[in-house]
C-alpha cells in the first residue's frame, strides 16, 4: 500500500483483470473485521504494480456490488445462482454483515415461494427448549441458526446447504454425512463435533473452534479456515483442495491422506501435526509452523 495511509486516499484495484477505483476509507469503515479492511488497515504491507494497482486474485466480477456494499450498505437484485456467487466472494473477503443480508434475502425469497423447509428457526428452537433435538436426515437448508446453542445436537444426513451457524454452540455436535455446502460457521464452537464424511464444500469456517473434531474422509474443497482452532483435529484423508487455512492452528492435527492441493497454509501453526505421506507440493507454506511435525515421506 502507498505510505500515505489517510483513509480519504485513493486506492486502484485490479480484481482479477477488472479495474476499480476506491478509497481507504471505503475499504474500512463499513466492515471493519473483513478481509479487505485487514489489507489497508495499515498494519499489512501492501504492493502495487508498475501503474499503481494493487492485484487481487479473485473474479472481479461482481467486485462491483461489493464496493456498493461497502459505500452505502446496497445490496442488488439478483438471480438466486448470481447471489450466490456473491455470497462465495462475501465469505472470500469475509464481509460478515453481506453475508448475512444475503442470506437474509434468499430466505425471504423462499418464504415468498412457499419453499420453506421442514423446519424454521422457531420449530428449532422449541426443539431444543423440550430437549427433542434429533434432527437426522431433515432438510434445513437456508436456516438462519446463528447464536443458538446447539450442543450435542445430531444433525447427521440431513441438509443443511447455507444454513447460517454463526457463533453457535455446536459443541459435540454430530454432523456425520451431512451436506453442508455453503453454510457459514463463522466464530462457531464446534469442538469435538463429528463431521466425518460431511460435505462443507465451500463452508465458512473462518474463526470456529474445532479442537478435537473429527473431519475424517469430508469434502472440504473452497473451504475457509482463517484463523480456526483446529488443535487435534482429525483430518485424514480430507479434501483439502483450495482451503484457506492462514492462520489457523493445526497443532498435534492428524492430516495422515489429506488433499492439499492449493491449500493456503500460510502462518499456520503445525507443530507436531502428522503429515506422513502427505503431498504438500503445491500447497502455499510461507511463514508456517513446523517444529516437530511428522513429515516421514512426506513430498515437499
Amino acid at each position: 500500500m502507498a505510505k500515505d495511509s489517510d483513509s480519504s486516499s485513493m486506492v486502484r484495484l485490479n480484481i482479477g483483470g477488472k479495474k476499480f477505483y476506491t478509497t481507504i476509507d471505503t475499504l474500512t469503515r463499513r466492515e471493519p473485521e473483513s478481509m479487505l479492511a485487514a489489507m489497508f488497515s495499515g498494519r499489512h504491507t501492501v504492493f502495487q504494480d508498475s501503474e499503481g494497482y494493487i492485484f487481487v486474485d479473485r473474479d472481479g466480477k461482481h467486485f462491483r456490488h461489493i464496493l456498493n456494499w461497502l459505500r452505502d450498505g446496497a445490496v442488488p437484485t439478483l438471480t438466486e445462482s448470481k447471489f450466490l456467487e456473491l455470497l462465495r466472494e462475501a465469505e472470500y473477503y469475509q464481509l460478515l454483515g453481506l453475508i448475512e443480508r444475503i442470506h437474509a434475502v434468499i430466505n425471504k425469497r423462499k418464504e415468498d415461494n412457499e419453499l420453506d423447509t421442514e423446519l424454521t428457526r422457531i420449530d428449532i428452537i422449541k426443539c431444543i427448549q423440550s430437549e427433542k433435538v434429533r434432527f437426522r436426515g431433515l432438510n434445513l437448508s437456508g436456516l438462519d441458526l446463528s447464536k443458538l446453542d446447539l450442543s450435542l445436537v445430531d444433525f447427521s444426513y440431513a441438509c443443511l446447504r447455507n444454513v447460517f451457524f454463526s457463533r453457535a454452540n455446536l459443541q459435540s455436535a454430530k454432523f456425520r454425512d451431512v451436506d453442508a455446502e455453503g453454510s457459514i460457521f463463522h466464530n462457531a464452537t464446534l469442538r469435538e463435533c463429528e463431521f466425518a464424511g460431511a460435505n462443507l464444500r465451500g463452508a465458512l469456517l473462518a474463526g470456529a473452534n474445532l479442537q478435537s473434531a473429527n473431519l475424517q474422509d469430508a469434502c472440504m474443497i473452497d473451504c475457509s479456515f482463517c484463523g480456526a482452532d483446529l488443535r487435534s483435529a482429525h483430518l485424514q484423508t480430507a479434501d483439502l483442495t483450495n482451503a484457506n487455512l492462514e492462520g489457523a492452528n493445526l497443532e498435534g492435527a492428524n492430516l495422515k491422506g489429506a488433499k492439499l492441493r492449493n491449500a493456503n497454509l500460510k502462518g499456520a501453526n503445525l507443530q507436531r501435526a502428522y503429515l506422513r505421506h502427505v503431498n504438500l507440493r503445491d500447497t502455499h507454506l510461507e511463514g508456517a509452523k513446523l517444529d516437530g511435525a511428522n513429515l516421514l515421506g512426506a513430498i515437499r
